[in-house]
């Protein structure tokens, strides 16, 4: 993305948006992902998977959320000291296939200064990743824990 700015705790508006980058999912990776780490056979075994809930090969939904987090953080939205969770609700209302071209769009819903911690606030971001159909395949809010300017 072409803006490097990095963004402070004070930065921050509601309702601001940011948008990633994109990135395409292949079939190999849905398989390598899943065998090291949710080794299932609806994300392992394309033939198997056609018989399964999912009609066909899917990929993990913490491979979504991967890929998800990875395209986030390599956002325009540079955050302060970098992203760090301190919550988040995710749901997968779609599979993601392989040939998904994925893209995040992240908005800020809540901001809250921390009185216990007078250097980092929380943000809420509420994002959904969807495919070039404009398929929502995840949707996620996330409380970031954001760091101050001059703290």
């Amino acid at each position: 993305m072409a803006n490097s700015r990095v963004f402070y705790f004070e930065d921050f508006v509601i309702g601001q948006e940011f948008l990633s980058s994109t990135y395409e999912l292949t079939k190999e990776e849905i398989i390598e992902f899943a065998k090291k780490f949710d080794p299932q056979i609806f994300h392992t075994d394309e033939e198997s998977a056609k018989q399964t809930f999912f009609g066909g090969l899917a990929a993990s939904g913490w491979h979504t959320a991967s890929i998800s987090m990875k395209l986030q953080v390599e956002s325009e939205m540079k955050v302060a000291g970098g992203m760090i969770g301190a919550g988040v609700e995710v749901s997968w209302p779609m599979p993601t296939r392989a040939g998904h071209i994925l893209q995040v769009t992240s908005k800020v819903i809540d901001i809250k200064p921390i009185n216990s911690r007078p250097s980092h606030g929380f943000v809420t971001m509420q994002s959904e990743t969807k495919n070039q159909f404009g398929e929502i395949l995840q949707k996620q809010v996330a409380k970031l824990f954001v760091a101050k300017k001059n703290q």
